[in-house]
């Protein structure tokens, strides 16, 4: 109940709505026990059992006091009119009263329309909001197929089972208890023993809504494994068909797709079980009051009349699909409640990374970047190991090493990607702790060893997370990266798209719009992880010569896996098991005729 109440609080914007919703269910039940009482006068006039009131009686609030007005107005008609047109009004009044009843209903849905598809939204705009603050460490530790599975079928699961059956959580209990209190007002002694009837069916209903629960919980839990597999596949469908590994990979999948299949078979079984069971106890509870109401009668115990007892069943019977929708939308509830654990897994998550409340600003960079005794840490493995380094406004900073030396940890620190786990990083004097998130960031560059592209236009990607940037700058920057001849032999140019990922473009193509984006951006900072280590030697000489221009007059960080392109850094720092073992220029290096040497030496041979 207390994860419920967390979606629920989405449901605050749209008090109005929902107060509303509220009033026209009312006078919708009030409506329709008007118009069922109905019967009872009906049936008096039909058998000649109509009691003759001719002073007009009190308006009180009781049963007595209703029976005694219809019989007034009733006994009016009949001596002015006659019984058949007594009939007719009395038909007439229930039709009206079923017309306005079903008005009343349609404005009802109609008000919670924008309640049901907004807090949907909300909750997706809140879940999406969340995955771009959260830090990149939590997404080595989850599932992308898991993920997007929380965001879509988990969310599709709420709005079909939750915000459907909110709704009927507000309008069926307030149906029971407006009808329970009528037959309160009919026979208080009969609606003892109803009382006591139904809880007894909620609690068999409660039993089996747990159980469904759980396994709607497994079977959320195994569409995300599904979903992760599907990514998977797709990310890699190049080397399952070169090692001709498409039975293995199906098989996985089918023995995945199997335990689904099996699970959901359990959660509809479960989920179809709620409507014949509440059916049999509406049954069963219907059965027992004829009885047990049909021997007071008999008896002449109580104050149930025949007639009256008639129309006491009839006022029940309107309780039976109310509670069978209650104890539906009890199934439902249960079912989606296994959705939002697994989102609340998302909404609760923490951040690591935060900004402190007094952030200082940082619009420029004018001195230094300084490491000192920085260590990092990742799941009690040790990443970095008391980093000392100072990189000078201007310098061309490259770090090198073997695969898991630490490289690309070390730049992530710098725009705070990952936390430090001791020392401190500084940028200009100030702890980058102290500064503000975004505006630290903004005054760094990024360029990739994989591009990173969106499924947009050219024009798009390189202008991406910049507002009202005009064609002449977007060329400009194009120009400068040595991407703009290419762009102009697309077939619409800067307008064209470029596919999921780029995938339209070759690899040079796609490292050069990563480059004029990166220098649309402008910042004093660039991070670069080894653009060229996957590119074929033209490829290679076109975005080496981009990165030359886009490294003039900045200050670079450079993570290098061919030495040959860093020949010219100030200086270079040879990184082994997260320790900087070596630093000097190249030359210093070679002459040092150590692991530089070693490395330098293995990529010329």
């Amino acid at each position: 109940m207390k994860k419920l109440k967390k979606i629920l609080k989405y449901l605050v914007p749209y008090y109005g709505n929902i107060i509303l919703n509220f009033i026209l269910n009312l006078f919708q039940i009030i409506f329709s026990v008007f118009s069922l009482l109905m019967i009872i006068p009906f049936l008096r006039v039909l058998f000649g059992q109509e009691e003759i009131v001719t002073v007009k009686p009190d308006l009180t609030f009781s049963g007595n006091a209703f029976n005694e007005w219809i019989n007034y107005y009733l006994g009016h008609v009949i001596e002015t009119y006659g019984k058949k047109e007594a009939l007719l009004v009395v038909s007439g009044f229930v039709v009206l009263m079923i017309l306005l009843k079903n008005i009343l209903f349609y404005f009802s849905k109609f008000v919670m329309v924008p309640v049901r598809n907004g807090v949907i939204r909300d909750m997706r705009n809140t879940i999406y909001k969340k995955i771009l603050e959260l830090q990149f460490s939590y997404f080595t530790e989850e599932r992308k197929g898991d993920i997007i599975s929380k965001m879509t079928n988990d969310l599709k699961e709420i709005e079909w089972t939750i915000m459907t059956s909110v709704e009927m959580l507000i309008r069926n209990p307030l149906t029971i208890i407006v009808y329970l209190v009528t037959l309160i007002f009919m026979s208080p002694q009969l609606t003892v023993f109803v009382l006591i009837l139904i809880p007894v069916s909620g609690a068999i209903i409660g039993t089996i809504g747990r159980s469904l629960k759980k396994t709607s919980r497994k079977a959320q839990d195994q569409m995300g494994t599904l979903l992760s597999k599907i990514e998977e596949t797709l990310s890699g469908l190049r080397i399952i068909k070169a090692f001709t590994a498409e039975n293995f990979v199906f098989k996985s999948f089918f023995n995945f797709n199997e335990a689904y299949n099996n699970t959901m078979n359990r959660v509809y079984r479960k989920n179809y079980l709620a409507s014949p069971m509440s059916e049999f106890l509406g049954v069963l509870m219907i059965t027992g009051i004829m009885y047990y109401g049909g021997s007071l009668v008999l008896r002449n115990q109580g104050t149930l009349s025949p007639e009256a007892f008639i129309g006491y069943i009839a006022v029940f019977s309107q309780i039976i699909n109310p509670a069978k929708a209650f104890s539906t939308a009890v199934y439902n509830v249960q079912k989606g409640a296994a959705s939002i654990d697994r989102i609340n897994i998302i909404l609760e998550a923490k951040n690591t990374i935060i900004e402190k409340e007094n952030a200082k600003s940082v619009n420029s960079f004018e001195k230094e970047i300084e490491f000192s005794d920085v260590s990092f840490a990742y799941e009690n493995t040790n990443v970095l190991k008391n980093i000392n380094l100072k990189v000078k406004k201007g310098q061309t900073i490259a770090l090198v090493g073997q695969s898991g030396s630490g490289k690309s940890t070390l730049a992530d620190l710098i725009p705070r990607f990952y936390e430090v786990s001791d020392g401190e990083i500084k940028i200009d004097g100030i702890n980058i702790k102290d500064l503000k998130i975004n505006e630290l960031r903004d005054i760094m560059g990024n360029v990739n060893q994989e591009p990173i592209l969106f499924n947009d236009t050219i024009r798009n990607n390189i202008a991406f997370g910049s507002e009202n940037v005009s064609d002449e700058k977007i060329i400009e920057a194009a120009k400068i990266a040595n991407a703009h001849d290419f762009i102009l032999q697309t077939e619409a140019g800067y307008e064209t798209g470029i596919g999921d990922r780029g995938t339209k473009l070759s690899g040079g193509q796609r490292q050069r719009l990563s480059i004029a984006r990166a220098v649309l951006k402008n910042p004093p900072i660039m991070i670069l992880d080894e653009a060229t280590s996957s590119l074929d030697t033209e490829s290679e000489r076109a975005v080496q010569d981009a990165l030359d221009k886009l490294m003039q007059n900045r200050t670079s960080v450079v993570i290098a896996h061919r030495l040959s392109t860093i020949r010219n850094a100030d200086l270079i720092c040879v990184l082994h098991k997260g320790e900087i073992i070596e630093r000097g220029t190249h030359d210093e290096l070679i002459n040092l005729k150590g692991n530089y040497k070693k490395l330098y030496d293995l990529q010329i041979f």
